[in-house]
């Protein structure tokens, strides 16, 4: 069964949805469906993405959930351009307890959106009890990085790539930061300091995807692996994401991300009061001519 999801009720009902879901046996497939964007996570996406993971987290017969990207691409990140560019609107608290945004200015107005779209969306979707697997094809940069590093696993095509070039705007990276984590710590330097781009082979090398697979077989591969996961019991699988999560926790990722978020803010913040905008003066069209 598809379902289009959108959260936006004031969207255009003729407009596609920035998220479809597709429930097919024990697995349920979430598509980010934004692919002339390639996929820029505007916040009517956000919202689109967590009520399809609700709806996989209370779906009985769905026993593992696979996070795609509609199109070319993955995903190039936050949606910092496009018409579809939402940040203003006000939005429910799912994610944390902070205030509408939307009503103030500013850094306190920035940190209370990130605090909630970004960072708190992330750890709410990490903890989503039951497998996620991230099927990875073209760019997967900077917010797109956040997605899939919220999976489980990763699975990606021989053409993905993986970047974190944001420090080209003055912040030290992006808001769900993983990076020390998901990788070594020299290699999370050189990738956040030069903002080069890392293939698909040299992650699996690193061990932050777990297959690199023929772009032609990119979902039959990952709902393969899908179906065999969803032969565990669920019980097992869950405890079994939980005790890796907490592991995680205590060499101290939960703290780190909170750190890393005050950084991440100070530097908005810093841009801002020097002139340039939260985001260093860089826009869509600075990033591409830098090579992001």
């Amino acid at each position: 069964m598809t379902t289009d999801l959108t959260v936006d009720p004031a969207a255009d009902p003729t407009a596609d949805p920035t998220v479809r879901y597709e429930a097919k046996g024990p697995v349920a497939t979430v598509t980010m469906n934004r692919p002339r964007w390639r996929n820029a996570q505007n916040t009517a996406m956000t919202y689109a993405l967590d009520d399809a993971f609700q709806r996989a987290a209370a779906d009985d017969a769905v026993r593992v959930v696979v996070l795609a990207g509609a199109g070319e691409h993955f995903s190039a990140g936050h949606d910092i351009g496009t018409p579809g560019r939402d940040a203003h609107l006000p939005r429910p608290r799912r994610a944390g307890l902070w205030w509408d945004h939307s009503a103030t200015s500013g850094a306190e107005g920035r940190f209370a959106r990130e605090s909630e779209i970004y960072l708190g969306m992330c750890r709410r979707w990490r903890e989503l009890p039951k497998p996620v697997i991230a099927a990875v094809q073209g760019a997967c940069v900077a917010g797109g990085l956040m997605l899939a590093w919220v999976c489980d696993l990763i699975i990606a095509s021989e053409d993905a790539f993986f970047a974190d070039p944001v420090v080209r705007m003055g912040v030290p990276g992006v808001e769900y930061f993983a990076h020390p984590w998901v990788m070594p710590p020299r290699i999370a330097k050189e990738f956040l300091y030069t903002g080069d781009r890392m293939s698909a082979r040299r992650a699996y090398e690193l061990g932050m995807v777990n297959r690199v697979v023929p772009r032609a077989g990119l979902a039959a591969r990952t709902e393969e692996l899908a179906c065999r996961i969803a032969e565990m019991p669920r019980m097992g699988l869950a405890l079994a994401k939980r005790a890796v999560n907490q592991a995680e926790d205590l060499q101290g990722l939960h703290s780190g991300l909170d750190a890393a978020f005050a950084l991440h803010h100070l530097a908005h913040a810093h841009n801002a009061e020097t002139g340039s905008g939260p985001l260093g003066g860089m826009d869509v069209r600075a990033m591409k001519e830098r090579g992001a």
